[in-house]
């Protein structure tokens, strides 16, 4: 009975979560952007893609693509292959789509005034040796937090067995 209301619980937090995010974007995708406002948030966007978001996803895509298909099929391997190779060289002509949504995200967020600033520190030394470490800084954060995750849930685990234990109950 209690994990199937903790499930229902977990359902509707998830409809609810969903729901407010839905909301809330909607109307800020919505709003209009002046020109040289979504020009200058265009221009981050190119400055700072050192990851080549883009292009990575639409690769790891591909080769997640390719895994499924010759897990149930190895003997069609070849034809795989070339059928994902044509399908990548699509995807390659459309990453402008995707910045251009990206950069008009950022374009809701600031102003101008802030999107010059913004552009002119990535214009900087400082601020291109930021955006080039940013993709292996992104890395390295990703293992810090996987070892804090990690370390964080044994801990809490052990201490809401330590006070449950407190309270005379054993799990």
């Amino acid at each position: 009975m209690t994990s199937n209301m903790m499930r229902g619980a977990k359902a509707i937090f998830a409809a609810v979560v969903t729901a407010s995010m839905i909301g809330l974007s909607a109307p800020v995708l919505a709003q209009e952007v002046a020109p040289e406002q979504l020009a200058l948030a265009r221009k981050y966007i190119d400055l700072t893609d050192r990851g080549a978001v883009y292009e990575v996803t639409v690769v790891e895509t591909g080769v997640e693509t390719m895994q499924q298909i010759v897990q149930q099929n190895p003997e069609i391997i070849d034809q795989t292959n070339d059928a994902i190779t044509k399908v990548i060289q699509d995807y390659n002509g459309r990453k402008g789509d995707l910045m251009n949504q990206f950069a008009r995200v950022y374009a809701l967020r600031f102003s101008l005034e802030e999107l010059q600033q913004i552009v002119a520190f990535y214009e900087s030394p400082t601020g291109q040796k930021l955006a080039q470490a940013n993709s292996e800084i992104n890395t390295d954060l990703q293992r810090v937090m996987q070892v804090f995750t990690g370390n964080l849930k044994r801990e809490f685990f052990a201490k809401v067995r330590a006070e449950l234990r407190g309270q005379g109950i054993e799990i």
